[in-house]
């Protein structure tokens, strides 16, 4: 046996983002992200006991590690979603416990094992939850910050167990009130999971990620992306995502027509909704037949995850 730190990293919210983005593009999401885990655990010389679906297992022989990698992980995750719409935001409930383990083919068993699954288990989102011996084994001059909840009684334990909250999120706003440059750059270089789509007119284009959704088309400057041509309403089209397909919504007085990579079929919509299953175009207030009709272009994109400090760890 050996005395290990055990951490249980359980996802929350996978069900609204496979509502929103269908069962695929969801599970692509959810695996990065698992994987992104994984990593950060390695780089804190953590081992990854498995996988669990939408969550994730690891084991430390160092406490204090252990405890910065999961601090770092909800802080770093923290400032990735804060753009992020509501439906498409996985958070994270994390429990810890430090104790005797067992280590069977590669797998972990024992009391501590089972105590740092129940305190993911009763944890909320974006909290960290670990048991007393967490604490005490963190030694002089650390910088953590916790709370003690108290003793809680826990399924499959006799004695109740104190338990305490790692206040991770105070250092966290430190930093965002004395760095404000650095977490804008990190914005604006971190990409969605998600993937997104790309539209381009004349010699505009621009990208839009699933945060960015529902987007809008149309000639005011209000609009997301702006097609200045008097065919064009002033909200013309929107693009939204549903069941992991986009859509694309013609809300014009005159109509929208969307013709797609490889044929010369055009789809004519008007006051109607499209899904947007591969690469196109789509004009605006007057048919592909009209030449001169203001035509956009459209490509969706694959996501890529851009995590920590500007590089890529999946």
């Amino acid at each position: 046996m050996a005395e290990l730190t055990i951490a249980f990293v359980d996802l929350t919210g996978s069900v609204s983002v496979f509502e929103t983005l269908g069962n695929d593009r969801a599970a692509k999401a959810v695996t990065k992200l698992t994987q992104w885990i994984g990593a950060m655990g390695l780089e804190h010389n953590g081992k990854v006991v498995k996988m669990l679906g939408d969550g994730v297992l690891l084991s430390f022989t160092n406490n204090r590690l252990a405890v910065e990698c999961m601090s770092t992980i909800q802080q770093e995750h923290s400032q990735r979603v804060a753009q992020w719409p509501n439906r498409l935001k996985l958070m994270m409930q994390i429990g810890m416990a430090r104790g005797q383990v067992v280590q069977v083919d590669g797998d972990c068993f024992g009391d501590a094992v089972n105590v740092a699954s129940r305190l993911s288990d009763l944890a909320g989102p974006e909290q960290i939850l670990v048991n007393d011996l967490v604490i005490r084994k963190l030694g002089k001059g650390h910088n953590v910050r916790s709370r003690s909840l108290g003793p809680i009684r826990i399924k499959g334990r006799v004695e109740p167990t104190e338990v305490f909250r790692i206040e991770w999120q105070t250092e966290m706003l430190s930093e965002f009130l004395t760095l404000p440059a650095d977490l804008h750059a990190l914005r604006k270089s971190t990409e969605s999971v998600f993937g997104g789509i790309e539209l381009g007119w004349l010699d505009t284009s621009q990208s839009f990620n699933l945060t960015d959704l529902p987007l809008k088309i149309g000639r005011v400057p209000e609009a997301d992306f702006v097609v200045n041509d008097p065919r064009v309403s002033r909200m013309h089209a929107s693009i939204d995502i549903r069941s992991g397909n986009y859509l694309l919504e013609d809300t014009s007085s005159y109509g929208t027509w969307v013709r797609f990579a490889g044929t010369d079929n055009a789809i004519a919509l008007r006051r109607q909704e499209c899904l947007l299953h591969s690469d196109g175009e789509f004009s605006m207030g007057a048919p592909f037949t009209d030449i001169s009709a203001p035509t956009v272009s459209f490509r969706l994109v694959d996501g890529q995850m851009v995590l920590g400090h500007g590089r890529t760890r999946v």
